[in-house]
């Protein structure tokens, strides 16, 4: 395949930065794949001297391997390195990666946490099973690449899906990034370099919770990472105090959402992209950021005690703050029939831009009316055979353009007041799913490959059950017009609070009245 001329621009200055000769080494066959990936790898080699193709015999073809040549000073340290698949779309920042890590130049990782890596003695092989159209795909390739660079023990391969249909078959991969290890799976799901290294390391988590549980008491800590949390993060560090940031993962619903068309001054951009800027704006602030870490439970203390408030994590580890800010934002609504939870992953899915790939050419249903739903209806029919989308009530309450949109495509089927009872399968696999119709009381069987539900979202709150902050009848945390919640020193913001209209924009507004709500608390102490 032919670059065009903006990719191959950014890759020629990607490749100046080149230190050390690396080698393309591909397997090839006379596949009409080999042929795309040999004119890829040619014109890749031709842009640097640095950089040699060959040829070598392997059981995927077509495949490459990025390895150091031999004139590289790091040589005898082989790099387990393969792209089982052409990494463009999503994963061209992967390849971009692999080359100019394996090409020596520095990594941008603490000397901590490289050293970490170094030390891990076992035999890893992975394999991610990834789409090109998945966006949380390239996070788990670059963090298995990046493990494979330092320490040769761990080697690593992206599959492509659609490339390898057959190994997708044999091992009823339906959603991705799947993720194999030693032969066995490891994971599913985005992941990130420090939520996969303590899976090798096992005395990893033991030690980051000893740490956490060291740190002293933060003025402001902000329980989530989405729009909401990084907004108090940033508006607490310009007040000049101790901020800290609790994220399980930092953007939350953000990182997958695809197109944002609506955030006032940036016409248009995709999740991933924005809570990178997110990020880098609160890290920008010195804000301590706590990542991978999930919070079990609140303990407050009593009114005027002059104690500071408690946060439990999972890992066992307690933080302390004299306020906190409580942004832990939503998760996807589930159906809770007989069929979801036992073909989640095998045909249940709830991201059509991550998942929707490997149901090319087949039949598959969305499940809700509303913006999400009828989005995922539109962009799923650009490559299935057919769409039914299933509404729960009379009508559709997505926005009338999404509608026009829809209603002018020739493989979706609408289905209006029908409840959705079970989702069936056979062979590990979704087969079909059961409606009723709300009218007539009739059942009714659709044969399908897969099920996107996209129904809404519930506020992630079931870890304060017991803290005594008032929530509303939806689980949501009740909140006044400064974002206090009914415990002092307590603030809300975002989805998890029963502040309408779950949209980013007002999340990252409440966010900030929330910090500055919780700074005047503060002061007033």
């Amino acid at each position: 395949m032919a670059l065009d001329t903006t990719i191959k621009t950014q890759l020629q200055t990607y490749l100046q930065m080149l230190r050390e000769p690396i080698v393309l080494v591909a397997s090839l066959d006379e596949s009409a794949g080999s042929k795309e990936m040999l004119a890829l790898l040619e014109e890749i080699s031709a842009m640097s001297d640095k950089i040699t193709l060959t040829r070598e015999d392997d059981a995927r073809k077509p495949s490459f391997a990025v390895k150091r040549a031999a004139a590289h000073k790091d040589a005898a340290q082989e790099v387990g390195i393969r792209f089982a698949g052409i990494p463009m779309g999503h994963e061209f920042t992967s390849l971009v990666l692999a080359l100019l890590q394996v090409g020596g130049h520095p990594l941008k990782l603490d000397v901590e946490k490289i050293a970490q890596i170094s030390a891990i003695d076992e035999k890893f092989h992975f394999e991610t099973y990834i789409s090109l159209s998945c966006h949380n795909c390239p996070d788990v390739v670059q963090a298995l690449n990046l493990l494979a660079v330092i320490n040769p023990n761990i080697t690593h391969v992206m599959i492509d899906g659609a490339l390898y249909q057959d190994e997708v078959k044999a091992r009823e991969i339906m959603s991705v990034p799947t993720i194999y290890l030693n032969g066995e799976i490891f994971g599913a799901g985005r992941m990130e370099l420090d939520e996969i290294l303590p899976k090798l390391d096992k005395g990893a988590e033991a030690r980051e919770a000893k740490k956490l549980d060291a740190k002293d008491a933060f003025d402001v800590l902000v329980i989530g990472g989405g729009p909401a949390g990084a907004s108090a993060a940033i508006y607490a560090a310009r007040k000049g105090i101790n901020t800290g940031v609790v994220a399980d993962r930092f953007g939350g619903q953000v990182m997958d959402t695809m197109a944002i068309e609506n955030f006032i001054s940036v016409k248009e951009t995709e999740g991933p992209k924005l809570v990178a800027a997110f990020e880098e704006h609160v890290v920008s602030y010195g804000v301590d950021v706590m990542r991978l870490q999930r919070a079990q439970s609140l303990d407050a203390p009593a009114a005027g005690s002059g104690q500071p408030i408690e946060i439990k994590l999972e890992n066992g580890a307690t933080l302390r703050s004299k306020a906190v800010i409580i942004a832990t934002g939503a998760r996807w609504k589930e159906l809770n029939i007989p069929g979801e939870k036992e073909y989640r992953g095998k045909g249940v899915a709830y991201c059509p831009h991550c998942d929707g790939p490997l149901f090319k050419g087949k039949h598959v249903a969305v499940i809700g009316g509303g913006n999400s739903g009828v989005e995922a209806a539109i962009d799923l029919a650009g490559f299935v055979s057919h769409v039914t989308l299933i509404q729960h009530s009379n009508k559709l309450t997505a926005d009338a353009i999404l509608q026009n949109k829809l209603f002018s495509l020739s493989n979706v089927t609408v289905i209006l007041n029908a409840e959705t009872t079970e989702i069936t399968g056979a062979d590990h696999k979704v087969n079909g799913l059961i409606y009723r119709d709300r009218e007539s009381k009739a059942l009714h069987t659709v044969e399908l490959a897969g099920v996107f539900v996209q129904i809404g979202l519930l506020p992630n709150t079931d870890w304060l059950k017991t803290s005594g902050i008032e929530l509303s009848k939806f689980n949501e945390i009740v909140v006044d017009a400064h974002g206090q919640t009914s415990l002092p020193g307590v603030f809300a913001a975002g989805d998890v609070t029963t502040v309408p209209y779950k949209q980013i924009i007002i999340a990252m507004g409440e966010g900030a009245k929330a910090s500055l709500g919780a700074f005047d608390y503060l002061i007033r102490q």
